[in-house]
């Protein structure tokens, strides 16, 4: 039998405030990449001003937050990946994909990135841009959504059963496109193709005209810790070409993977 939690031993009587406002700001923040006005925050988590002021003065001479722009908008700095990296547990992730990137970036001529998961959605950590004239780049520390893309399809198709089952009862299946997995039952047949062949595809399920090959990063345990991924537009990256793209990015994952100590059989 579990043992009573007298009220001394409750984590709530060691809340700390200001620090749980810190928190609250900041992935408030994370969902508004444009920024936000102080007096915004302030209406949005229901704070006096003065307490945002304080609050997010601390976190702008720490260096988390950037306050630019002719109106002084917030917004996250760069300095949160560096604990982004570590959250991980594996901050060697870049120095060990990079080389990577670069072949398979020149095998296809199209973009190479590379992301973590960050609970329902995914993190791009860097890319390697395309040599072709028309590219598809995006910025380190941009997010994206699980259902969407081919790195959270492999996210969500590698993880452990009990983990990924509650996983998709909290994701959103909201429709940017018309060939948006809208549904649960849609996403779990197409994550069962993904664990079937290694990697997972985009067919402009997110934006329209960009097509994506994703596969996974493994560590040591076998657990997916990152995922690496080939985009570009559709008129030069067709349907027609996801299973020869998928297998150069697999043997890329694969590489990359061994780098982590992880056993390829």
């Amino acid at each position: 039998m579990r043992p009573h939690k007298s009220p001394s031993t409750d984590v709530d009587s060691y809340a700390v405030p200001a620090l749980d406002r810190a928190l609250t700001i900041l992935e408030l923040l994370a969902q508004y990449p444009e920024g936000m006005r102080m007096r915004e925050i302030a209406e949005k988590i229901e704070l006096p001003s003065n307490s945002v002021f304080r609050i997010t003065g601390v976190l702008e001479d720490r260096g988390y937050l950037l306050r630019e722009g002719t109106d002084m908008r917030y917004r996250l700095s760069r300095k949160l990946l560096a604990l982004g990296y570590a959250a991980v547990g594996e901050d060697k992730l870049i120095e060990h994909s990079l080389d990577v990137m670069q072949q398979l970036r020149d095998e296809t001529e199209e973009t190479v990135l590379v992301g973590v998961r960050a609970d329902l959605e995914g993190i791009v950590l860097e890319q390697v841009a395309a040599t072709q004239p028309v590219k598809f780049l995006v910025d380190p520390g941009t997010r994206f959504p699980l259902h969407t893309s081919a790195p959270g399809k492999v996210f969500a198709a590698f993880i452990k059963p009990a983990e990924r089952a509650t996983l998709l009862k909290r994701i959103h299946f909201k429709r940017y496109t018309p060939n948006t997995l809208d549904t649960r039952a849609k996403f779990e047949v197409a994550l069962e193709e993904v664990a079937k062949k290694g990697y997972a595809v985009d067919r402009s399920e997110e934006i329209e005209g960009l097509h994506c090959v994703g596969a996974p990063i493994f560590n040591h345990r076998g657990h997916p810790i990152a995922a690496i991924w080939v985009t570009g537009p559709s008129f030069r990256f067709p349907e027609s070409a996801f299973d020869r793209i998928g297998r150069k990015v697999v043997n890329a994952a694969a590489t990359i993977s061994r780098r982590f100590g992880h056993n390829i059989l």
